[in-house]
């Protein structure tokens, strides 16, 4: 028997490309949005490149450049001026969703994340117990789907829960269906981790926690526990979760193969702010190729079975995938 010879297939560009199992496309990608409330003008977030805390003007301007960049696809985070305890108030990202909608109707595909923490006095994404020691689960639930209801009534395709409480998928879902919005994609974070690469991203959505608990350990998966991925997304599944995120992207993608591997549903993955400013820091500083190590990261992800890659460089990805550089 002949020996086994693998370089022929590698020996030029064109037979790389033509046997290449993974290949990405800008339509895979979410670009990230922050719509920051009180801003005189938009503000750059530390760390990361061409990333920004708007106004809705600034916003709007920013979604006409991405959509010309051929990027359609996007994830907002609406960061309000007012923080609460309690009794939380979601004008401002309704009217921005809206906003967005009325401007550019179907040309933009939409998904909202469903959180608490840019809205709370305390950074914490949900509500505490009144010693702040505790998120109180059922009370946290019952205010997200509030939330994810008034951003789908605003025109929201997607709602996407970060928050990580238990059972806020199948209270989400009914409350959704319940309003009339059967139609609203649910994207969950099903297996988010208590990770340190979430920096830049706190900044940005001004969501650190500053009062009560000191983290976010007690609702935030354990990195050291691949099992409690597995139960939290088959749970987020059979909840009625249609799309299934896996966050951070890099330190997890053990997580993200074994999780595509087991359940049908699709999977995307999210490229944190910490994960990103990491691999902006490698070209500043001269030591890595900026465009090689983005498009060798979003080729991992792909590799381990995400459809969807949500990355703060998605409105390059056109330009990178065609192998321009940075």
């Amino acid at each position: 028997m002949a020996p086994l010879t693998l370089r022929r297939l590698r020996d030029n560009p064109h037979v790389r490309d033509l046997v290449r199992d993974v290949r990405l496309a800008p339509g895979q990608f979410l670009q990230p949005l922050f719509a920051v409330e009180g801003l005189a003008g938009r503000e750059p977030v530390p760390g990361l490149r061409d990333v920004w805390r708007d106004t809705p003007d600034s916003l709007a301007r920013q979604v006409e450049a991405d959509l010309a960049a051929g990027i359609s696809r996007f994830l907002l985070f609406a960061v309000p001026r007012a923080k609460h305890a309690r009794d939380f108030h979601y004008g401002f990202g309704a009217d921005v969703v809206a906003g967005l909608r009325r401007r550019f109707g179907a040309d933009v595909w939409l998904a909202v994340d469903v959180c608490l923490c840019s809205h709370t006095t305390h950074g914490h994404c949900g509500v505490l117990d009144d010693d702040l020691s505790h998120v109180l689960n059922d009370a946290s639930v019952a205010e997200l789907a509030r939330q994810a209801a008034a951003w789908a009534a605003a025109g929201a395709d997607c709602v996407a829960p970060s928050d990580m409480m238990d059972g806020r998928i199948g209270t989400i879902r009914q409350a959704l269906d319940a309003a009339g919005h059967g139609r609203t994609v649910l994207m969950s974070y099903a297996a988010k981790f208590h990770s340190g690469f979430y920096g830049p991203f706190r900044v940005a959505a001004d969501s650190a926690p500053t009062a009560g608990l000191k983290d976010r350990a007690t609702y935030q998966l354990d990195p050291a526990r691949r099992d409690e991925a597995l139960l939290a997304a088959r749970r987020d599944a059979a909840e009625g979760a249609d799309i299934l995120m896996v966050k951070p992207g890099l330190p997890y993608l053990d997580v993200l193969a074994g999780l595509t591997r087991e359940l049908p549903q699709p999977f995307a993955v999210y490229q944190t702010s910490g994960e990103q400013a990491a691999l902006e820091l490698l070209a500043r500083e001269g030591l890595a190729d900026g465009a090689r190590v983005q498009r060798e990261t979003w080729t991992a992800f792909a590799r381990a079975g995400a459809r969807i890659i949500i990355s703060y460089a998605a409105r390059r990805a056109t330009a990178l995938l065609a192998g321009a550089p940075e």
